[in-house]
């Protein structure tokens, strides 16, 4: 009994029932069906009603954004090119990798809070980067790299792996976990040279830089710095921009299958704290490897342990929404060395210069030729804060 004489167990049964109807009527806010123990998206997915069911966590995204970036949006649009500022013949795509506390943090942030679906921090290693215009030194778009999911079925698949392969070689693998042009060079259709970018020489050298050497907290294996292959999942559905992308005669990023429609975007909103705080209290964290030190793996085992707690199905985090799976090997014997079948990594070689070269005459200047929408294309239209303005 606590000292006003209300038991701890009624206490949190009334917090549990509470929680229960947060849950459901934010799901249903965001157009899930809750029906017969299942959550359903809406029939006939379109791009749009999968945004639609993004809405809620990007504004809690934004809003958790807010206090870190709002002070600095006008110096961060200044980043941003307007149309008039973009002169196509005159376009030079230079990488820059992203340190901690650095401007370009604060503007890979930023420039992420405008994406239609919720952007990650990233699982584990991450390796970012903006892409520049050199012409006028304004951003054209991110890439951000993280560790990729342990089980993925398509890309497993793909492969040929098996549980004791993938847990040997996953770490030459880096998962896209952000990916995308910003305007106006997106109507210029350089969401194709971002994801073509991702694969240059310059972020497989950055990657050998970063974590070459490093040592392995589990395994206590040294890293030998070698990245054999990226993966990304479309953001809405069936991708467009990743299909058919090729350098050269070269199919760049080759579709696997879809994900089974699973993950935790739909909690990802005001109620996860409220979920996260009832499962320290009542659940307790799957046992795994000392080293990884102690509570929940991440945010999605804390949702699945919350939801039975609260009688609530740990199915719910199957959302039904698929997004389709991207391998992207960056050697011509990257499937070989993955599956342990060659210990010689024969990377492609590929400069930024080179690829920016292929996408302009390939796609950029043939748009250019007859669609000039980029110019008509403000800056003003991507502010958040500025001037009172809270259009997102």
């Amino acid at each position: 009994m606590d000292r006003d004489g209300i038991s701890d167990s009624v206490e949190s049964t009334a917090d549990a029932e509470e929680l229960k109807e947060l849950i459901v009527r934010s799901l249903t806010t965001q157009g899930f069906q809750v029906k017969n123990g299942s959550i359903l998206p809406p029939s006939t997915l379109s791009k749009d009603k999968i945004r639609k069911l993004h809405e809620t966590a990007i504004k809690h995204k934004i809003a958790q954004a807010k206090r870190g970036l709002i002070r600095k949006e006008a110096d961060l649009l200044s980043c941003i090119a307007s149309g008039n500022e973009v002169s196509p013949l005159r376009i030079r795509p230079r990488l820059v990798e992203v340190k901690s506390g650095s401007k370009e943090e604060l503007l890979f942030r930023y420039a992420s809070a405008h994406w239609s679906i919720p952007v990650s921090s990233g699982y584990g290693r991450r390796l970012r980067f903006v892409v520049i215009d050199e012409d006028n030194n304004k951003l054209m778009g991110l890439i951000g790299l993280g560790d990729p999911v342990y089980n993925l079925r398509p890309r497993d698949e793909w492969i040929g792996w098996n549980a004791k392969d993938r847990r040997g070689r996953l770490t030459h693998i880096m998962d896209a976990f952000v990916l995308g042009s910003v305007p106006p060079y997106s109507l210029l259709l350089c969401g194709k040279l971002i994801a073509m970018l991702a694969v240059s020489s310059t972020v497989v050298e950055a990657f050998k830089e970063k974590y070459g050497g490093e040592r392995s907290v589990i395994q206590e294996r040294v890293h030998d710095g070698r990245l054999a292959m990226l993966t990304t999942t479309s953001a809405l559905g069936r991708s467009s921009v990743y299909n058919r992308i090729r350098f050269d005669d070269r199919l760049l990023y080759r579709s696997v299958g879809f994900t089974r429609g699973s993950g935790e975007f739909h909690f990802s909103n005001g109620i996860y704290s409220r979920i996260a705080q009832y499962a320290s209290e009542h659940c307790k964290p799957t046992a795994k490897q000392k080293r990884w030190g102690t509570g929940f793996r991440n945010r999605r085992e804390i949702i699945k342990k919350c939801l039975p707690a609260l009688g609530l199905p740990s199915e719910w985090l199957y959302h039904g929404v698929e997004r389709e799976v991207f391998v992207i090997p960056l050697a011509s014997n990257s499937r070989d060395f993955l599956q342990g079948k060659q210990d010689d990594l024969m990377c492609y070689t590929h400069s930024e210069d080179d690829i920016f070269e292929y996408f302009r005459d390939r796609w950029m200047l043939p748009r250019y030729a007859w669609d000039r929408r980029y110019e008509s294309w403000s800056k003003r239209e991507w502010a958040i804060w500025l001037n009172g303005k809270n259009n997102r």
